[in-house]
Protein backbone atom coordinates (compact mmCIF):
# COMPACT_ATOMS: atom_id res chain seq x y z
CA UNK A 1 0.00 0.00 0.00
CA UNK A 2 1.00 3.95 -0.96
CA UNK A 3 2.52 4.60 2.51
CA UNK A 4 1.27 8.54 2.21
CA UNK A 5 -2.32 6.71 3.37
CA UNK A 6 -0.63 4.56 6.31
CA UNK A 7 -1.61 6.19 9.50
CA UNK A 8 -3.44 9.70 10.01
CA UNK A 9 -3.88 11.39 7.17
CA UNK A 10 -3.26 15.10 7.31
CA UNK A 11 -4.36 17.89 4.82
CA UNK A 12 -0.47 17.84 2.91
CA UNK A 13 -1.45 13.91 2.14
CA UNK A 14 -4.55 14.75 0.90
CA UNK A 15 -3.03 17.76 -1.08
CA UNK A 16 -0.34 15.53 -2.81
CA UNK A 17 -3.28 13.05 -3.59
CA UNK A 18 -5.09 15.33 -5.40
CA UNK A 19 -2.01 16.93 -7.23
CA UNK A 20 -1.48 13.23 -8.71
CA UNK A 21 -4.94 13.12 -9.82
CA UNK A 22 -4.65 16.34 -11.98
CA UNK A 23 -1.35 15.41 -13.21
CA UNK A 24 -2.19 12.33 -14.06
CA UNK A 25 -5.80 13.82 -15.82
CA UNK A 26 -3.81 16.86 -17.47
CA UNK A 27 -0.70 14.05 -18.58
CA UNK A 28 -3.22 11.66 -20.36
CA UNK A 29 -5.21 14.85 -22.09
CA UNK A 30 -2.27 15.71 -23.61
CA UNK A 31 -1.16 12.06 -24.27
CA UNK A 32 -4.08 11.32 -26.39
CA UNK A 33 -3.67 14.76 -28.38
CA UNK A 34 -0.28 13.78 -28.91
CA UNK A 35 -0.86 10.12 -29.66
CA UNK A 36 -3.81 10.97 -32.08
CA UNK A 37 -1.56 13.24 -34.27
CA UNK A 38 1.43 10.55 -34.13
CA UNK A 39 -0.78 8.05 -35.29
CA UNK A 40 -1.75 9.97 -38.20
CA UNK A 41 1.67 10.90 -38.94
CA UNK A 42 2.76 7.37 -38.76
CA UNK A 43 0.15 5.75 -41.25
CA UNK A 44 0.67 8.56 -43.52
CA UNK A 45 4.81 8.01 -43.50
CA UNK A 46 4.08 4.15 -44.32
CA UNK A 47 1.37 4.94 -46.90
CA UNK A 48 3.56 7.65 -48.55
CA UNK A 49 1.08 10.14 -47.56
CA UNK A 50 1.82 13.42 -46.27
CA UNK A 51 -0.52 13.67 -42.73
CA UNK A 52 -1.11 16.44 -40.94
CA UNK A 53 1.22 19.13 -41.75
CA UNK A 54 -1.19 22.74 -41.53
CA UNK A 55 -2.39 23.52 -38.04
CA UNK A 56 0.62 23.84 -35.89
CA UNK A 57 4.31 23.02 -36.58
CA UNK A 58 4.44 19.68 -38.19
CA UNK A 59 0.52 19.48 -37.90
CA UNK A 60 0.67 19.12 -33.86
CA UNK A 61 -2.16 21.58 -33.22
CA UNK A 62 -4.23 19.05 -35.90
CA UNK A 63 -5.93 17.33 -32.90
CA UNK A 64 -6.65 20.75 -30.93
CA UNK A 65 -8.69 21.98 -33.80
CA UNK A 66 -10.51 19.32 -34.14
CA UNK A 67 -11.75 19.10 -30.83
CA UNK A 68 -12.50 22.62 -31.04
CA UNK A 69 -14.52 21.67 -34.39
CA UNK A 70 -16.57 18.70 -32.32
CA UNK A 71 -17.24 21.22 -29.73
CA UNK A 72 -19.92 23.55 -32.12
CA UNK A 73 -20.97 21.17 -34.10
CA UNK A 74 -24.92 20.27 -33.76
CA UNK A 75 -25.96 17.31 -30.98
CA UNK A 76 -27.48 15.23 -33.08
CA UNK A 77 -30.12 13.30 -31.04
CA UNK A 78 -32.30 10.28 -32.67
CA UNK A 79 -35.63 10.12 -32.41
CA UNK A 80 -36.49 6.36 -31.02
CA UNK A 81 -32.69 6.75 -28.62
CA UNK A 82 -33.27 6.20 -25.17
CA UNK A 83 -32.19 9.70 -24.20
CA UNK A 84 -30.62 8.65 -20.51
CA UNK A 85 -28.75 5.78 -21.78
CA UNK A 86 -27.92 7.28 -24.91
CA UNK A 87 -25.98 10.81 -22.56
CA UNK A 88 -24.63 8.23 -20.39
CA UNK A 89 -22.97 5.95 -22.61
CA UNK A 90 -19.95 8.01 -23.86
CA UNK A 91 -19.03 8.33 -19.92
CA UNK A 92 -19.19 4.84 -19.57
CA UNK A 93 -16.52 4.65 -21.69
CA UNK A 94 -13.64 7.41 -20.89
CA UNK A 95 -14.27 6.73 -17.47
CA UNK A 96 -12.88 3.21 -16.77
CA UNK A 97 -9.46 4.37 -19.16
CA UNK A 98 -8.85 6.88 -16.73
CA UNK A 99 -9.09 4.99 -13.92
CA UNK A 100 -7.58 2.24 -15.14
CA UNK A 101 -4.29 4.47 -15.53
CA UNK A 102 -4.66 5.58 -11.99
CA UNK A 103 -2.91 1.96 -10.34
CA UNK A 104 0.26 2.18 -13.26
CA UNK A 105 3.30 3.42 -11.43
CA UNK A 106 5.10 5.47 -13.75
CA UNK A 107 8.31 5.91 -12.09
CA UNK A 108 10.18 5.44 -8.21
CA UNK A 109 13.03 4.14 -6.60
CA UNK A 110 13.33 0.26 -6.62
CA UNK A 111 16.94 -0.37 -6.34
CA UNK A 112 17.46 -1.87 -2.95
CA UNK A 113 15.10 -2.36 -0.41
CA UNK A 114 12.91 1.28 -1.36
CA UNK A 115 10.48 -0.38 -3.43
CA UNK A 116 9.68 2.12 -5.45
CA UNK A 117 9.08 5.14 -2.71
CA UNK A 118 10.37 8.27 -3.70
CA UNK A 119 9.54 11.53 -1.20
CA UNK A 120 7.33 14.62 -2.53
CA UNK A 121 7.72 17.64 -0.24
CA UNK A 122 8.37 15.77 2.58
CA UNK A 123 6.04 12.91 2.27
CA UNK A 124 7.32 9.47 1.50
CA UNK A 125 4.40 7.89 -1.46
CA UNK A 126 4.75 6.11 -4.80
CA UNK A 127 4.36 7.54 -8.36
CA UNK A 128 1.12 6.08 -9.38
CA UNK A 129 -2.50 7.66 -8.17
CA UNK A 130 -3.24 4.79 -6.17
CA UNK A 131 -2.11 0.92 -5.35
CA UNK A 132 -4.81 -0.77 -4.19
CA UNK A 133 -3.50 -4.63 -3.11
CA UNK A 134 -5.73 -5.44 -5.74
CA UNK A 135 -4.65 -2.98 -8.40
CA UNK A 136 -4.98 -5.75 -11.24
CA UNK A 137 -8.50 -7.35 -10.59
CA UNK A 138 -9.03 -3.75 -10.37
CA UNK A 139 -8.11 -3.30 -14.23
CA UNK A 140 -9.55 -6.22 -15.18
CA UNK A 141 -12.97 -5.01 -13.60
CA UNK A 142 -12.64 -1.76 -14.99
CA UNK A 143 -11.81 -3.45 -18.75
CA UNK A 144 -15.28 -4.95 -18.19
CA UNK A 145 -17.13 -2.25 -17.30
CA UNK A 146 -15.84 0.26 -20.39
CA UNK A 147 -17.80 -2.79 -22.48
CA UNK A 148 -20.55 -1.29 -21.08
CA UNK A 149 -20.73 2.11 -22.81
CA UNK A 150 -19.84 0.57 -26.26
CA UNK A 151 -22.70 -2.03 -25.69
CA UNK A 152 -25.77 0.72 -24.06
CA UNK A 153 -24.66 3.20 -26.64
CA UNK A 154 -25.73 1.13 -29.92
CA UNK A 155 -28.77 -0.15 -27.69
CA UNK A 156 -29.73 2.75 -26.56
CA UNK A 157 -29.22 5.06 -30.53
CA UNK A 158 -32.40 2.67 -31.58
CA UNK A 159 -30.66 1.97 -34.79
CA UNK A 160 -29.84 -1.63 -36.07
CA UNK A 161 -26.38 -0.48 -37.06
CA UNK A 162 -25.58 0.78 -34.18
CA UNK A 163 -27.15 -2.67 -32.08
CA UNK A 164 -24.92 -4.57 -34.10
CA UNK A 165 -22.20 -3.18 -32.75
CA UNK A 166 -22.93 -3.23 -29.78
CA UNK A 167 -23.47 -6.71 -30.32
CA UNK A 168 -19.99 -7.66 -31.62
CA UNK A 169 -18.74 -5.65 -28.71
CA UNK A 170 -20.65 -7.96 -26.42
CA UNK A 171 -19.42 -11.00 -27.85
CA UNK A 172 -15.52 -10.00 -28.22
CA UNK A 173 -15.38 -8.82 -24.67
CA UNK A 174 -16.64 -12.45 -23.91
CA UNK A 175 -14.15 -13.92 -25.67
CA UNK A 176 -11.00 -12.21 -25.01
CA UNK A 177 -11.23 -10.91 -21.78
CA UNK A 178 -10.72 -14.76 -20.50
CA UNK A 179 -7.55 -14.94 -21.95
CA UNK A 180 -6.78 -11.41 -20.69
CA UNK A 181 -7.53 -12.48 -17.07
CA UNK A 182 -5.64 -16.29 -17.51
CA UNK A 183 -2.21 -14.60 -18.89
CA UNK A 184 -2.67 -12.08 -16.00
CA UNK A 185 -2.73 -15.32 -13.97
CA UNK A 186 0.65 -16.09 -15.03
CA UNK A 187 1.87 -13.05 -13.74
CA UNK A 188 -0.19 -13.28 -10.35
CA UNK A 189 1.81 -16.75 -9.85
CA UNK A 190 4.99 -15.57 -10.52
CA UNK A 191 5.31 -11.95 -8.51
CA UNK A 192 2.60 -13.27 -5.68
CA UNK A 193 1.02 -10.32 -5.62
CA UNK A 194 -1.79 -8.40 -7.25
CA UNK A 195 -0.42 -5.00 -6.55
CA UNK A 196 0.65 -3.24 -9.31
CA UNK A 197 3.42 -1.40 -7.54
CA UNK A 198 4.78 -5.22 -6.07
CA UNK A 199 4.94 -6.76 -9.54
CA UNK A 200 7.22 -3.83 -10.64
CA UNK A 201 9.29 -4.89 -7.62
CA UNK A 202 9.68 -8.32 -8.20
CA UNK A 203 10.87 -7.17 -11.83
CA UNK A 204 13.42 -4.76 -10.63
CA UNK A 205 15.71 -7.81 -9.31
CA UNK A 206 18.22 -8.89 -11.96
CA UNK A 207 18.41 -12.71 -12.84
CA UNK A 208 21.44 -15.12 -14.78
CA UNK A 209 20.52 -15.61 -18.30
CA UNK A 210 23.35 -17.89 -19.57
CA UNK A 211 26.77 -15.49 -18.98
CA UNK A 212 24.85 -12.66 -18.94
CA UNK A 213 22.48 -10.28 -15.71
CA UNK A 214 19.20 -9.78 -17.46
CA UNK A 215 16.07 -8.04 -15.99
CA UNK A 216 13.79 -10.80 -14.02
CA UNK A 217 11.08 -9.53 -16.04
CA UNK A 218 7.77 -11.66 -16.41
CA UNK A 219 8.32 -11.10 -20.24
CA UNK A 220 10.80 -14.11 -20.15
CA UNK A 221 10.50 -15.75 -16.84
CA UNK A 222 6.72 -16.26 -18.03
CA UNK A 223 7.59 -18.10 -20.80
CA UNK A 224 6.42 -15.02 -23.72
CA UNK A 225 3.48 -17.02 -24.28
CA UNK A 226 0.95 -14.80 -21.76
CA UNK A 227 2.94 -12.32 -22.92
CA UNK A 228 1.74 -12.71 -27.00
CA UNK A 229 -1.59 -14.08 -25.58
CA UNK A 230 -1.78 -10.22 -23.67
CA UNK A 231 -1.35 -8.11 -26.34
CA UNK A 232 -3.64 -9.71 -28.26
CA UNK A 233 -6.19 -10.28 -26.43
CA UNK A 234 -5.37 -6.41 -25.07
CA UNK A 235 -5.74 -5.69 -28.89
CA UNK A 236 -9.30 -7.00 -29.03
CA UNK A 237 -10.21 -5.57 -26.12
CA UNK A 238 -8.94 -2.02 -27.62
CA UNK A 239 -11.35 -2.75 -30.51
CA UNK A 240 -8.32 -2.19 -32.74
CA UNK A 241 -7.38 -3.20 -35.97
CA UNK A 242 -6.90 -5.95 -37.28
CA UNK A 243 -9.93 -6.27 -34.40
CA UNK A 244 -11.96 -4.08 -35.28
CA UNK A 245 -15.09 -5.48 -36.59
CA UNK A 246 -17.14 -3.33 -33.66
CA UNK A 247 -16.76 -0.14 -36.01
CA UNK A 248 -16.31 -1.70 -39.28
CA UNK A 249 -17.44 0.69 -41.29
CA UNK A 250 -17.69 -1.47 -44.76
CA UNK A 251 -20.36 -3.69 -42.73
CA UNK A 252 -22.11 -1.30 -40.23
CA UNK A 253 -21.72 2.29 -41.15
CA UNK A 254 -19.63 3.46 -37.89
CA UNK A 255 -20.93 0.75 -35.51
CA UNK A 256 -22.31 2.02 -31.85
CA UNK A 257 -21.12 5.04 -32.63
CA UNK A 258 -22.96 6.20 -35.62
CA UNK A 259 -25.55 8.07 -34.65
CA UNK A 260 -23.33 10.19 -31.93
CA UNK A 261 -22.14 13.53 -32.63
CA UNK A 262 -20.40 16.36 -31.38
CA UNK A 263 -18.80 16.26 -27.92
CA UNK A 264 -20.20 12.79 -27.59
CA UNK A 265 -18.36 11.32 -30.33
CA UNK A 266 -15.73 12.92 -29.42
CA UNK A 267 -15.69 11.27 -25.73
CA UNK A 268 -15.69 7.89 -27.35
CA UNK A 269 -12.82 9.29 -29.95
CA UNK A 270 -10.58 10.33 -26.57
CA UNK A 271 -11.72 7.23 -24.75
CA UNK A 272 -10.47 4.78 -27.71
CA UNK A 273 -6.92 6.42 -28.04
CA UNK A 274 -6.82 6.55 -24.06
CA UNK A 275 -7.49 3.08 -23.78
CA UNK A 276 -4.87 2.31 -26.04
CA UNK A 277 -2.21 4.04 -23.89
CA UNK A 278 -3.85 2.69 -20.32
CA UNK A 279 -3.20 -0.93 -21.85
CA UNK A 280 0.86 -0.11 -22.81
CA UNK A 281 1.01 1.00 -19.85
CA UNK A 282 -0.45 -2.29 -18.24
CA UNK A 283 1.54 -4.41 -20.49
CA UNK A 284 4.53 -2.43 -19.40
CA UNK A 285 3.90 -3.06 -15.88
CA UNK A 286 2.95 -6.35 -15.89
CA UNK A 287 5.91 -8.02 -18.45
CA UNK A 288 8.32 -5.40 -18.65
CA UNK A 289 9.60 -4.35 -15.57
CA UNK A 290 7.13 -0.89 -15.28
CA UNK A 291 9.43 1.97 -14.81
CA UNK A 292 12.27 -0.44 -13.50
CA UNK A 293 15.69 0.32 -15.39
CA UNK A 294 19.17 0.78 -14.67
CA UNK A 295 20.33 4.77 -13.58
CA UNK A 296 23.28 5.58 -16.54
CA UNK A 297 23.74 8.75 -14.94
CA UNK A 298 22.13 11.85 -12.99
CA UNK A 299 19.66 11.35 -9.66
CA UNK A 300 17.78 8.11 -9.99
CA UNK A 301 14.43 9.81 -9.71
CA UNK A 302 14.25 10.70 -13.24
CA UNK A 303 15.21 7.63 -15.03
CA UNK A 304 11.97 5.71 -13.54
CA UNK A 305 9.97 7.69 -15.77
CA UNK A 306 12.40 7.49 -19.04
CA UNK A 307 12.46 4.38 -19.16
CA UNK A 308 8.61 3.55 -17.94
CA UNK A 309 7.56 6.05 -21.27
CA UNK A 310 10.04 4.39 -23.63
CA UNK A 311 8.73 0.81 -23.63
CA UNK A 312 4.93 2.48 -23.57
CA UNK A 313 6.23 4.88 -27.04
CA UNK A 314 7.48 1.07 -27.96
CA UNK A 315 3.74 -0.35 -27.55
CA UNK A 316 2.16 2.74 -29.35
CA UNK A 317 4.44 1.94 -32.02
CA UNK A 318 3.21 -1.43 -32.28
CA UNK A 319 -0.46 -0.83 -32.02
CA UNK A 320 -0.07 1.99 -34.94
CA UNK A 321 2.01 -0.28 -37.05
CA UNK A 322 -0.90 -3.10 -36.51
CA UNK A 323 -3.39 -0.42 -38.01
CA UNK A 324 -1.55 0.42 -41.26
CA UNK A 325 -0.35 -3.01 -41.66
CA UNK A 326 -3.62 -5.55 -40.73
CA UNK A 327 -6.09 -6.61 -42.56
CA UNK A 328 -9.72 -7.29 -40.45
CA UNK A 329 -10.43 -10.26 -39.50
CA UNK A 330 -13.60 -11.61 -40.07
CA UNK A 331 -16.02 -12.46 -37.41
CA UNK A 332 -15.60 -16.36 -37.29
CA UNK A 333 -11.39 -15.87 -37.20
CA UNK A 334 -12.37 -13.47 -33.99
CA UNK A 335 -14.42 -15.93 -32.09
CA UNK A 336 -12.14 -19.06 -33.68
CA UNK A 337 -9.28 -16.97 -32.65
CA UNK A 338 -10.06 -16.30 -28.71
CA UNK A 339 -12.10 -19.46 -27.94
CA UNK A 340 -10.09 -22.68 -29.84
CA UNK A 341 -6.46 -20.92 -29.78
CA UNK A 342 -6.18 -18.50 -26.98
CA UNK A 343 -8.31 -19.18 -23.83
CA UNK A 344 -6.84 -22.64 -24.39
CA UNK A 345 -3.23 -21.85 -24.83
CA UNK A 346 -3.60 -19.39 -22.06
CA UNK A 347 -5.05 -22.02 -19.40
CA UNK A 348 -2.61 -24.69 -20.17
CA UNK A 349 0.54 -22.53 -19.79
CA UNK A 350 -1.06 -20.83 -16.36
CA UNK A 351 -0.90 -25.16 -14.87
CA UNK A 352 2.46 -25.46 -16.93
CA UNK A 353 3.84 -22.75 -14.92
CA UNK A 354 1.66 -23.92 -11.75
CA UNK A 355 3.28 -27.68 -11.72
CA UNK A 356 7.01 -25.97 -12.61
CA UNK A 357 6.26 -24.49 -9.61
CA UNK A 358 5.23 -27.04 -7.45
CA UNK A 359 7.86 -29.26 -8.68
CA UNK A 360 10.31 -27.46 -8.31
CA UNK A 361 9.31 -26.75 -4.28
CA UNK A 362 8.54 -30.21 -3.62
CA UNK A 363 12.10 -31.09 -5.13
CA UNK A 364 9.88 -33.90 -7.50
CA UNK A 365 12.18 -35.39 -10.35
CA UNK A 366 12.57 -33.02 -13.26
CA UNK A 367 13.12 -36.11 -15.78
CA UNK A 368 9.34 -37.61 -14.94
CA UNK A 369 7.59 -33.70 -14.33
CA UNK A 370 8.50 -33.07 -17.46
CA UNK A 371 7.68 -36.46 -19.64
CA UNK A 372 4.26 -35.99 -17.74
CA UNK A 373 3.62 -32.51 -19.33
CA UNK A 374 4.85 -33.70 -22.73
CA UNK A 375 2.27 -36.45 -22.38
CA UNK A 376 -0.62 -34.75 -20.61
CA UNK A 377 -0.32 -31.40 -23.36
CA UNK A 378 0.20 -34.00 -26.42
CA UNK A 379 -3.18 -35.32 -25.52
CA UNK A 380 -4.88 -32.31 -24.42
CA UNK A 381 -3.93 -30.67 -28.06
CA UNK A 382 -5.22 -33.88 -29.67
CA UNK A 383 -8.53 -34.22 -27.58
CA UNK A 384 -9.37 -30.19 -28.85
CA UNK A 385 -8.13 -30.49 -32.14
CA UNK A 386 -10.76 -33.59 -32.38
CA UNK A 387 -13.32 -31.24 -30.78
CA UNK A 388 -13.08 -28.65 -33.26
CA UNK A 389 -12.81 -30.98 -36.56
CA UNK A 390 -15.56 -32.95 -35.47
CA UNK A 391 -18.24 -29.83 -34.45
CA UNK A 392 -16.73 -28.00 -38.10
CA UNK A 393 -17.68 -31.53 -39.86
CA UNK A 394 -21.22 -31.10 -38.11
CA UNK A 395 -21.68 -27.40 -39.23
CA UNK A 396 -20.85 -28.72 -42.74
CA UNK A 397 -22.88 -31.54 -42.58
CA UNK A 398 -25.91 -29.64 -41.29
CA UNK A 399 -25.34 -26.88 -44.16
CA UNK A 400 -25.19 -29.87 -46.84
CA UNK A 401 -21.54 -29.31 -47.75
CA UNK A 402 -19.74 -32.58 -48.50
CA UNK A 403 -17.28 -33.33 -46.25
CA UNK A 404 -13.55 -34.29 -47.42
CA UNK A 405 -11.63 -36.21 -44.88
Amino acid sequence: MDPLLTGDLTAGDVGIVLLKVVVVFVFLLVAVMLMIWFERKLISDMQNRIGPDLAGPWGLFQTFADGVKFFFKEDLKPLRADLGVFRLAPYLSIIPAFLAFCIVPIGGNFSGDENGVVSIFGHDTFLQVADPPVGILLFLALSSIAVYGVMLAGWSSGSKYPLLGSVRATAQMVSYEAALGLSVATVVLLTGSLSTNAIVDAQAVTTSLGPFEVPSWNLWTAGVVPFVIFVLAGTAELNRPPFDLVEAEQEIVGGFHTEYSSIRFALFFLAEFMNVITMSAIIVTLFLGGPAGPTLFGPDLMWGPIWFFAKVFCFLFMFVWFRATLPRFRYDQLMDLGWKLLIPLALGWLILLAVIRIARDESWNQFAVAGGIVVIGAVAVGLLQRAINTARQEREAAAGVEVFD
